[in-house]
């Protein structure tokens, strides 16, 4: 990206979970966002958990496919009281953040917090906040659903933290 006259640069948000994960692209042209899409991919819970990953990837790639993305933006996720969910929540993470890798985009992460500050200007901001945020920032797009919020606000995050990236050389 030449910093005195970036070209366009799509960004696809991913909000990881092993039930809904969430997703979101934008297009990043110097400072101006403009929305792309957004969606959840669901799971069916039934699934044996081989089954339900393989889902994930396979549903994650054609949205790849379809988007071709330059940057992938992740949000971090925490753990929580029940190891086992916790770690369940992990594999579909690793599914998450693998797949635009294999795509050979560049994939960064973001904390919760990082990414409400990004947007709203405090780490503790209600989901309220955020919300009303991404529909200033983008007010062609019409979500309801909160997973992809979610992956819209990770997106939005990165966009804000990608000229920084760039002077560093951590974004490819």
């Amino acid at each position: 990206m030449d910093l005195t006259n970036p070209g366009p640069i799509r960004i696809i948000g991913l909000d990881p979970g092993l039930r809904h994960t969430g997703w979101g692209v934008i297009t990043l042209t110097g400072s101006h966002l403009q929305p792309v899409a957004a969606g959840v991919i669901d799971i069916p819970e039934k699934l044996p958990l081989a089954e339900r990953l393989k889902c994930l990837h396979n549903e994650l790639a054609a949205i790849l496919d379809l988007m071709k993305p330059d940057q992938a933006a992740v949000e971090e996720t925490f753990s929580n009281m029940n190891a086992q969910s916790t770690l369940k929540l992990g594999m579909a993470r690793g599914i998450v953040m693998a797949a635009p890798a294999l795509y050979g985009v560049p994939v960064h992460e973001y904390a919760a917090n990082a990414v409400k500050k990004a947007l709203v200007g405090s780490g503790h901001a209600a989901k309220e906040q955020v919300q009303m945020m991404i529909k200033t920032l983008l007010p062609t797009m019409n979500v309801t659903s909160a997973d992809a919020n979610d992956a819209l606000a990770v997106a939005i995050c990165h966009a804000h933290h990608l000229p920084m990236l760039k002077l560093t050389g951590e974004a490819a």
